[in-house]
């Protein structure tokens, strides 16, 4: 009987993560699903038969614990972040810079140092961590998150180099444009109407979903094979600043 292979995916109360869960599990994974919103997490438990814990990345020590409680850990998907503020530069609160590094790029440092040691045990462990295209292009208003994100990418990128020569693959996927229920909604601090501006008029931006497949796809590959960054936009968006507004595909 073969058992089951391990993977933590943070974030998981929504967006990104709760489909990335949902997609893991069809691929047999035993999948433990952490995020700090215990009631959706609950609510995804009762769904897809995963695993959850309540965890805030940001506490160290809480992180910690959460790994001394796992025998084993085969992949890890460092998923939970998020922006806060559309401001410019001189406009912005240091606070949401803060709090977006502190939950981007220390979040992800935390869970990955807990379990490396766990992803160093096995046959073979992965480490895909989602970041974004703002991890390498600037955009105005979007100083803080890129930077965060910046940093991600960083981290990312040593880690790689520094586990060469172990059979830890890390991958970093790069999402563009994704509309998810959450996310520009928490970044313009609950104003409906401009969050749903961003949207406006692309035809079929991407959906958490369109991005856990991507995560299924590089963590479906043979162990010897790395994807070092997968970009993946909606084919509406050519680059960062470059959206096509209008109907691409006929009903």
């Amino acid at each position: 009987m073969s058992v089951s292979r391990v993977a933590v995916v943070t974030g998981a109360s929504g967006g990104i993560g709760a489909a990335t869960v949902r997609r893991l599990v069809k691929d047999g994974f035993d999948i433990v699903g952490v995020a700090r919103r215990t009631g959706r997490l609950e609510a995804l438990a009762d769904e897809t038969g995963a695993r959850v814990r309540p965890l805030d990345l940001t506490d160290q020590d809480a992180v910690l614990r959460f790994a001394a409680g796992l025998d084993a850990c085969d992949v890890l998907v460092n998923n939970a972040g998020g922006a806060f503020g559309a401001e410019s530069v001189a406009a912005a609160d240091p606070d949401d810079w803060r709090r977006m590094y502190e939950v981007n790029v220390l979040g992800t440092l935390h869970v990955t140092q807990a379990l490396l040691p766990l992803l160093r045990a096995g046959a073979g462990g992965t480490i895909v961590t989602i970041t974004s295209t703002a991890a390498s292009v600037n955009y105005e208003g979007g100083g803080g998150y890129s930077a965060a994100k910046h940093a991600e990418h960083a981290l990312v990128e040593t880690l790689r180099l520094e586990l060469n020569g172990e059979p830890v693959r890390v991958v970093e996927v790069a999402p563009g444009m994704v509309r998810t229920e959450e996310f520009a909604l928490n970044r313009l601090r609950g104003d409906a109407a401009r969050a749903a501006a961003v949207y406006e008029g692309v035809d079929r931006p991407l959906t958490a979903d369109d991005v856990a497949e991507c995560v299924a796809l590089v963590v479906g590959l043979p162990q010897h094979v790395n994807v070092d960054r997968l970009v993946v936009r909606p084919l509406a968006q050519a680059a960062q600043h470059r959206l096509h507004r209008g109907p691409l595909f006929r009903p």
